[in-house]
């Protein structure tokens, strides 16, 4: 399986549990996986990390979610809710303050070139609780092999200007995440809480 974005997976240089366990899940969370592609974060939470939570998978493309539904068939998984939706049109199924923890893995990026980033920053904002938190993986904006063109990747600097401007601010940066390359690692993960 691989969360896969415009017909590209990350999985082959994203690793779920190297993700996960920087989110010190305590394993009772509602946790949102934002833009699941087909849900290899969200399978992994699910067996590994929140055997008590309850795990909210989220992606506008219905047929890249078709593998989460069978697993979750197939397991008898009833902690695991599969929700179609435009982020940017807003998540209505998740009630206000609600998320204690959501995770956007190689997303948000391209809410800058369709320039909604504040949008989906206030509904990431709307549906987190007050002492949860917003973490984004993305690329470092450096040339690599893969992932979208180096001016539509934002630097951690920039994502922490934009999301200050909504009340969020940065309680953690790791930009040592994914694949190596000579010029640096692939990703990073930064966390927002709300001030």
């Amino acid at each position: 399986m691989g969360h896969k974005h415009h017909g590209k997976s990350s999985a082959k240089f994203l690793d779920s549990d190297e993700i996960l366990i920087e989110l010190n899940l305590e394993g009772s969370e509602t946790f949102m996986d934002a833009g699941c592609g087909d849900g290899y974060i969200s399978i992994s939470a699910i067996e590994k990390y929140l055997p008590e939570g309850v795990v909210y998978a989220v992606d506008i493309h219905e047929e890249s979610m078709e593998g989460l539904k069978e697993y979750k068939n197939e397991n008898d998984v009833e902690n695991l809710f599969n929700i179609v939706g435009d982020i940017t049109e807003g998540i209505h199924e998740i009630e206000d303050s609600s998320v204690d923890v959501i995770l956007m893995i190689n997303v948000f990026h391209g809410f800058k070139t369709s320039q909604k980033e504040d949008v989906v920053i206030d509904e990431l904002k709307r549906l987190v609780n007050d002492d949860g938190k917003i973490a984004i993986v993305d690329f470092n904006p450096i040339e690599i092999p893969h992932g979208p063109p180096v001016d539509i990747k934002s630097s951690p600097e920039r994502l922490c200007e934009l999301f200050a401007k909504h009340g969020l601010e940065k309680v953690y940066l790791n930009d040592e995440l994914g694949a190596d390359y000579p010029n640096g690692k692939s990703h990073y993960m930064i966390i927002f809480k709300k001030e």
